[in-house]
C-alpha cells in the first residue's frame, strides 16, 4: 500500500491543471509544466488531485507513489517555486553573474563560465567577511536541482579543510589531517 499515493493534492488558489489521457498540464503564475504518466487515474475533485492505481500489482504500486510526488512538486513548482542556495568555501573562490552567465573562480586557472536556462533566476550575493552564495530559483525542481547538483560537481567539497561548492546548511564529514 503506498502512504505517499493515497495523499490527496490540494491545488491552491490559481493553479489550473489539464489532464489527458497520458499527460498531465499544470499552469499557474509562475509557469506552466507537463508530465507524461502510465499506470495510475488521476481525478479532479473540487480543489484537489486524487491518484488512483488499477491494480495492486507491484508496478502499479511503485509507479502510484512516484507520480503523486512528482505532481505535488508541480503544483509547488507553479504555485510557490523552487530555491536551492550554494556556498563557495574557499580563499579567493568568488562567484558573479552577468544576465543567465555565472562566473565562477574556484581555484583553477580559468573561470568557470556555465550558462543558465532562462527558467532558472541566477543571483550571487557576496558580503565581505561571508563566503560567496549562489542562489538558484524556478517553478521546475527538477531543473533546478540539476543545475544545482552541476555547479556543486565543478568542486566537491573535500573532507579535510572543506574547500569547495557545498549547498547552504549540508554537512560535510570532516576528516582528521596526518598526526606528526
Amino acid at each position: 500500500m503506498s502512504r505517499i499515493g493515497n495523499n490527496p493534492i490540494a491545488l491552491p488558489d490559481g493553479v489550473t491543471v489539464d489532464i489527458q489521457p497520458d499527460v498531465i498540464i499544470v499552469k499557474g503564475k509562475l509557469g506552466e509544466l507537463s508530465q507524461t504518466y502510465d499506470s495510475v487515474i488521476i481525478k479532479q475533485e473540487e480543489s484537489q488531485l486524487v491518484l488512483t492505481r488499477p491494480t495492486e500489482s507491484k508496478d502499479h504500486k511503485s509507479k502510484h507513489g512516484l507520480y503523486r510526488a512528482l505532481i505535488a512538486n508541480m503544483v509547488k513548482g507553479v504555485s510557490e517555486g523552487f530555491t536551492k542556495e550554494l556556498e563557495l568555501v574557499g580563499v579567493g573562490y568568488r562567484a558573479s553573474n552577468q544576465g543567465q552567465k555565472l562566473d565562477l573562480a574556484l581555484g583553477f586557472s580559468h573561470n568557470i563560465v556555465f550558462e543558465l536556462p532562462n527558467e532558472v533566476k541566477l543571483e550571487t550575493i557576496s558580503e565581505k567577511g561571508k563566503n560567496p552564495i549562489i542562489k538558484l530559483s524556478s517553478f521546475d525542481n527538477q531543473l533546478v536541482g540539476s543545475i544545482a547538483a552541476k555547479i556543486r560537481s565543478f568542486r566537491k567539497p573535500e573532507p579535510y579543510k572543506g574547500k569547495g561548492v557545498k549547498f547552504v546548511g549540508e554537512q560535510i564529514r570532516r576528516k582528521a589531517g596526518k598526526s606528526a
